[in-house]
């Protein structure tokens, strides 16, 4: 359950790239995968969760923890729209309601700010208070 690249983006509130018509996409195998029933479920949250901080993966979680750099770099360009629309809810999810591990996560995969302040100011145009 690969989450629509779950936390593709702790902080790529930053949707709005366009990708080179020539680029290959992220894959789409996971895209109708339920954000909401993960999200709200603590123990399918806490699963992706360690898995990005390090723990054991399940084959879906691999694969986020593997495109998270990249689509923090390059501003989710790989990303379908739909990936997109996903990232934008699991960024305010975490932002809103797990601060704690927004910020764990933050720590792990932007420990100098760099995409914080890359994109503060598109999140803010989408009212992420980041």
């Amino acid at each position: 359950m690969f989450k629509n690249l779950l936390v593709v983006c702790l902080l790529v509130a930053a949707v709005s790239a366009k990708p080179k018509p020539a680029e290959k996409k992220y894959t789409t195998k996971y895209d109708n995968i339920d954000l909401d029933e993960i999200l709200n479920n603590q123990r399918l949250f806490d699963n992706y969760y360690k898995c990005l901080l390090g723990a054991k993966c399940t084959p879906d979680g691999q694969e986020l923890k593997e495109a998270l750099p990249d689509a923090l770099a390059t501003a989710c360009s790989k990303c379908t729209e739909k990936q997109r629309v996903g990232t934008e809810k699991v960024i305010r999810h975490l932002i809103e309601k797990k601060p704690t591990e927004y910020a764990e996560l933050e720590k792990k995969y932007d420990p100098q700010g760099t995409y914080k302040r890359k994109y503060q100011a598109e999140a803010i145009k989408r009212g992420i208070k980041v």
